[in-house]
């Protein structure tokens, strides 16, 4: 298993997103067990191109210090909702050989799901912790409304697992006694 952290970078990391402070607690409390039990964290980062405000080298960019990665952890670029838009990242997990990923960040109906979508699609397992993604009020519905939506509707018995903080980490913790 994997933990894949999304886009929780510094100009989206913001109170205004839903559940803002339960967001940042619970992938603490993942990354957290997942750096105990030898989980492999891997971090991926959205780049919307030079000029944009929103590139490497702006501090927008930048992923917020709450959950950034230590040490050697790997860090990918993508330029696309999905984190399979980035080649180095489908090509590390391909030689990697692990079946399952557990995918955290934001925002849920952007590169959350397209992620998810594209893991399906690839064949992996997909693990969605319960209250580990989030987005913003959208003209349609509250980031509240959005979040229970994919969690609840779109994801489970289709395209992921979504199980609750604590199935997760009791996942995390099992991996190590393989």
């Amino acid at each position: 298993m994997k933990l894949i952290v999304i886009d929780m970078q510094k100009a989206i990391m913001v109170e205004e997103l839903y559940n803002y402070c339960g967001l940042v607690d619970n992938v603490v409390k993942l990354l957290e067990t997942a750096r105990e039990n030898g989980i492999e964290v891997i971090y991926v980062q959205h780049d919307d191109g030079p000029g944009s405000g929103f590139t490497q080298g702006d501090e927008a960019f930048e992923i917020a210090d709450e959950v950034a990665p230590r040490g050697s952890e790997k860090v990918f670029f993508k330029k696309i909702n999905s984190a399979f838009g980035d080649r180095d990242f489908t090509a590390y997990l391909e030689a990697a050989k692990d079946d399952t990923l557990m995918i955290v960040g934001l925002q849920t109906n952007y590169c959350i799901d397209a992620t998810v979508k594209s893991a399906f699609d690839r064949g992996y397992r997909v693990i969605l912790p319960e209250g580990t993604n989030s987005t913003f009020d959208n003209p349609y519905m509250t980031g509240e409304k959005t979040c229970e939506y994919y969690f609840k509707m779109i994801w489970p018995k289709r395209f992921a697992e979504c199980v609750s903080m604590d199935e997760a980490l009791e996942m995390l913790r099992k991996q190590n006694r393989k």
